[in-house]
């Protein structure tokens, strides 16, 4: 869901038989406004609040994973208090180093998520979790990161994960850890954003993990576990194109010798932040015309007050372009809009779905009375 989720994705989701994890109760409540079915659908984040978590038992979801000692006597109390028993996952960090930029890079050991593997807090964690009245843990989770192309780094995490569980078994016996029939191992696989990135085949991918969990439950003598991934980025993000209209087109000497062409674009940072946030890198096209003017390298930037204010850091694109002409951004549709903003007063763009030559729309244009709706006077 975090990656880009609005009610009719949703749909498309269940239509797809694919299942749904969503991180807030605002994720949550698109899911179950578009009739998700609730059995479905994971609940994960660090901070749930005793709302979130009354509001996701109440509604049947299907998982809520669990990130903290506290979250799991918080939401013990919440079940028992509905009279259910809700099935849990356990988020674990097992330190994985990812390479990939550092606010997306999410198993290494200082950071917020989950309870680590080395240090015992993992263990301390399956232990609480069964020792609870109202908690069934039924899954372990982990996620390295985001935008990840070495698949080193999930064949570790799996090994580390089956590993605890052979801790278990030493701890609570083979019957009782089989109740773990689950291993989650995240997201984070990336996409191409630019003609040079190659990315791991899913199926290479896939291969190897599931023989990894695999082999590994076998030589501590459990089933083989259910394998989940999460592949929210390398689902949304291919299939999405941002267009944005020239507004104004301008040369500036940065030196004796050279100089930089900045072409500015209706929108910017609050329709994706990722340029500035996590220096990513798109690349941009001209297509609203045919061009035969030699290529200039520009800048593409967006309309609001800030110098950090980009979105194709360095692109090349005919040397007529002029306003009025439409650029098209390739591979917008993982948390662009889901990470938008209405910063200096800009309402977020539409969303158009297409197919089969015909085009729906599924997200309005923001107006201005949407930024006006929340003014109490």
């Amino acid at each position: 869901a975090k990656a880009f989720l609005c009610t009719e994705i949703a749909r498309w989701i269940d239509e797809e038989g694919l299942n749904l994890d969503v991180c807030t109760g605002g994720e949550l409540a698109v899911a179950l406004h578009a009739n998700f079915p609730p059995e479905r659908i994971t609940f994960h984040g660090n901070n749930k609040s005793v709302s979130e978590l009354t509001t996701a038992v109440n509604a049947g979801v299907g998982h809520i994973v669990l990130d903290s000692m506290i979250e799991i006597d918080r939401l013990d109390a919440i079940a028992g208090e509905a009279g259910i028993i809700q099935d849990v996952f356990v988020r674990l960090t097992v330190g994985v180093e990812a390479h990939t930029h550092e606010f997306i890079s999410t198993a290494h050991e200082d950071q917020k998520f989950g309870l680590s593997v080395s240090s015992g807090a993992a263990a301390a964690a399956v232990s609480r979790a069964f020792a609870t009245d109202h908690l069934r843990l039924v899954g372990l989770h982990s996620h390295i990161g985001s935008q990840i192309f070495d698949v080193a780094g999930f064949e570790i995490a799996a090994r580390r994960v089956i590993g605890l569980l052979r801790d278990v078994v030493a701890e609570f016996g083979i019957e009782k850890t089989a109740q773990i029939s689950t291993v989650d191992l995240g997201g984070g696989l990336g996409i191409s954003y630019l003609a040079p990135d190659d990315p791991p085949p899913v199926a290479e991918l896939a291969a190897k993990l599931s023989a990894i969990v695999r082999d590994e439950s076998a030589a501590v003598g459990l089933p083989t576990p259910r394998l989940v991934v999460e592949p929210g980025r390398a689902i949304a993000g291919p299939g999405t194109i941002t267009l944005y209209e020239v507004g104004t087109v301008k040369d500036v000497d940065v030196s004796n010798t050279a100089h930089r062409r900045y072409v500015s674009v209706d929108g910017g940072m609050s329709d994706n932040i990722r340029t500035a946030l996590y220096d990513a890198q798109y690349d941009a096209r001209l297509v609203s015309k045919v061009s035969d003017a030699p290529a200039t390298l520009a800048r593409i930037v967006g309309k609001h007050c800030e110098s950090g204010d980009i979105v194709v850091r360095d692109t090349w694109v005919p040397g007529d372009l002029a306003p009025g002409d439409l650029l098209g951004v390739a591979a917008t549709g993982a948390y662009c809009y889901s990470l938008s903003s209405r910063y200096n007063m800009v309402g977020r763009p539409a969303v158009v779905a297409v197919r089969d030559g015909r085009a729906r729309l599924i997200l309005r244009r923001e107006t201005v009375d949407d930024l006006l709706s929340l003014e109490v006077r």
